[in-house]
């Protein structure tokens, strides 16, 4: 057998590499426990027979609408029990535009028997409607990414769906959720928007880096093997994908920095591997940009890529002490404390180095921890110290 298939099943990091997929459903959700409890806000009367509800869900790419309707339909099917019979259906609108297909997806995903051709919208709907009703079922249904729909049928399908039980001694027939990119409220009719409820909107606003971050280490902590992807990993992960504000972002840069580690033979995946990765990502820092810095600014950042370059962060403290060997070995005299923090806020702003606050490693207090997200520490440290040395 061929030597190179011998890595095939032998990684040292990953174990399981279904929790890095986009489609993973997460046992819990995080990032986005206000909005569960806020979904769960507008379908508290569910667990009545009789009552319908409704919540469109809207965000950027990334943001976790279809997650986020996954994880509360999910939970809620459980927490009703025998309660209340829910038949969940979801229906991809990119995938099914018309009316017709929605409502094809719809009768099939409850009688796999269905013709798929001869029946009119109305009747399809009348079918759809005596299944529930005869095996005592609600239909909890999902239009993701709805915007494709709206766009060729006007509304006149969600209208529809909101008026199933208008005529009918039963009710509660059909519950619903929206998902879209764009704000999908404003593109209803008057009439479709009163029967939805325009309270019923939750709008996800991107990831923060934190949340970011929290996602990367659930997702690591599910696929891979205890205390190979370090918690200044995670974080380098969340900063980077912050500039997108995209989830997804977040697990690819994980999943290949994984990869990368597995590939060098490591058995744990170091900053220098999200850096690599994250370089087609946002924005990233190139080495040339500390050609305009001035003399005092590149002695700063060549001492942080020192001490980056080996480790993930610096504080503060020790960032300026190291300041001051770089200062001895080119011969200059050291500014003062207030310059020193000046030049840090410069190229804090130029996104040459990141800036936190947290609670100090020994001791009480709080200090601020420095690190190079967006750039690799050892490629500035070889430009900056041969500018330097054409400058001295």
């Amino acid at each position: 057998m061929a030597s190179y298939l011998d890595r095939i099943g032998a990684g040292k990091i990953l174990l399981d590499p279904a929790p890095l997929s986009y489609d993973y459903i997460p046992d819990k959700l995080v990032g986005r426990e206000e909005q569960l409890e806020h979904l769960a806000a507008i379908f508290q009367q569910i667990n009545d027979h009789s009552v319908s509800c409704r919540a469109a869900i809207t965000g950027n790419v990334g943001s976790g609408k279809t997650v986020l309707s996954h994880v509360f339909t999910r939970d809620l099917q459980r927490y009703l029990g025998s309660k209340r019979n829910i038949k969940l259906v979801h229906v991809n609108c990119r995938n099914h535009p018309s009316k017709s297909q929605v409502l094809q997806r719809i009768v099939t995903s409850l009688d796999s028997r269905h013709p798929e051709r001869g029946f009119g919208s109305g009747e399809i709907l009348q079918s759809i409607r005596k299944q529930l009703h005869s095996r005592t079922e609600h239909l909890l249904l999902i239009l993701d990414e709805v915007d494709h729909l709206l766009r060729a049928d006007k509304g006149d399908l969600l209208y529809q769906l909101l008026r199933i039980d208008e005529g009918r001694e039963s009710r509660g027939t059909i519950s619903l959720i929206i998902i879209s990119q764009e704000q999908v409220l404003d593109q209803l009719e008057g009439a479709v928007l009163s029967r939805f409820g325009k309270s019923n909107h939750i709008r996800l606003e991107p990831y923060k880096a934190p949340a970011l971050a929290a996602i990367a280490q659930q997702r690591a902590q599910l696929s891979c093997v205890d205390e190979t992807v370090s918690e200044a990993v995670l974080r380098t992960v969340g900063e980077r994908a912050s500039e997108t504000g995209d989830a997804r972002v977040a697990i690819e840069l994980l999943d290949n920095a994984i990869k990368q580690a597995e590939m060098a033979g490591r058995s744990d995946v170091l900053v220098d591997d999200v850096r690599w990765q994250a370089k087609e990502i946002g924005r990233t820092v190139e080495p040339n940009i500390v050609n305009d810095l001035n003399l005092h600014a590149k002695m700063i950042l060549l001492a942080l890529c020192r001490r980056l370059r080996k480790e993930d962060e610096v504080t503060t403290g020790d960032g300026e002490k190291l300041y001051h060997v770089v200062c001895e070995e080119y011969g200059a005299e050291p500014r003062s404390h207030t310059t020193f923090w000046k030049h840090l806020k410069r190229l804090e702003g130029l996104e040459l180095i990141h800036a936190r606050t947290d609670s100090r490693s020994e001791g009480r207090g709080r200090t601020q921890y420095l690190s190079m997200p967006a750039a690799l520490p050892g490629s500035l440290e070889k430009r900056l110290e041969n500018t330097l040395e054409h400058s001295s």
